[in-house]
């Protein structure tokens, strides 16, 4: 379904029904719409407890040594400033919320969706605003663009749904809203896998065959592999530790591109990225699992 749907992006593209440029409003209606309502549906009536701070935890821990392995990596295969800072982002930064709820949903249970929203929002998504965005800033090549992180943080769309489903937790939702929010919530998938199909470039897959191979190394073995060791440490065992050593494999972040974007990064390599460690989870995540927790 993946390639499907990437495949009908790039095909809108070259036939010219689509451009490039269409990105844009695509990835504000999942940024803004679309994950803001899968978010909520998820947590207003979930039970949390207190042991979502050490997925929290083992989230944090994971990103930051998977910032400073790519870095090193980018380093050592001297890649052009622009492309290493794609590089780094997307190596730091898994997919954990557009494709780690469903998955985690399908693999484990609706049961462990908080642990998931945890692991993202609160680590994922704060990673992405507190430092993801300071390192975009730093290699990226557009000078107008700057952030402020504190205001990135509680102004993304994500996390103020979540707080408002924290607040709502005590009332009961009605039963047509919870199907509106459902549709909403249904639409953020293929959306991003079309935005990934207008993006993606073939050729820059095959010209960058070496740090694409490395980072979809780091991201679906190397940091599944730091999860399973820290969220042993953290969490014990069970299904948390399930749930975090499979959010950290997830592969790279579909909304480095919409970064990449904005400050000036290599977009090119962001979407083969993309596109590359996405199509090798539907081996590696299972695989992964299978070998961790067998």
């Amino acid at each position: 379904m993946f390639t499907a749907l990437v495949g009908v992006g790039a095909v809108a593209r070259l036939s010219g029904i689509l451009r490039t440029e269409d990105t844009k409003p695509i990835n504000a209606l999942i940024i803004y719409i679309g994950l803001p309502a899968f978010i909520f549906r998820a947590v207003q009536g979930a039970t949390l407890r207190a042991d979502l701070w050490a997925v929290v935890a083992v989230a944090w821990v994971v990103f930051a040594a998977m910032v400073g392995v790519s870095w090193l990596i980018a380093r050592a295969l001297k890649l052009p400033r622009e492309t290493a800072g794609g590089f780094v982002i997307a190596s730091a930064l898994g997919n954990t919320g557009f494709i780690g709820y469903p998955i985690t949903a399908a693999l484990l249970g609706a049961e462990q969706l908080p642990e998931a929203i945890f692991y993202d929002v609160f680590g994922t998504v704060a990673a992405l605003a507190l430092v993801a965005l300071l390192i975009a800033q730093r290699y990226g090549t557009n000078d107008e663009a700057r952030v402020n992180p504190l205001r990135e943080l509680v102004t993304f769309p994500a996390v103020i749904a979540l707080a408002l489903a924290l607040l709502a937790r005590p009332f009961a939702i009605p039963e047509t809203v919870g199907n509106g929010l459902g549709l909403l919530a249904n639409m953020v998938a293929p959306l991003i896998m079309i935005s990934v199909g207008l993006s993606l470039r073939l050729r820059t897959v095959g010209r960058s065959a070496v740090p694409l191979a490395a980072l979809t190394a780091l991201r679906l073995v190397v940091a599944p592999s730091i999860a399973l060791g820290v969220g042993s440490l953290l969490l014990g065992g069970g299904a948390p530790l399930h749930v975090v050593v499979l959010e950290a494999g997830m592969p790279a972040m579909m909304l480095t591109l919409v970064v990449g974007e904005r400050f000036g990064l290599d977009t090119d390599f962001i979407a083969s990225a993309i596109f590359v460690t996405t199509a090798a989870s539907a081996i590696a995540l299972p695989l992964v699992q299978l070998l961790a927790f067998r």
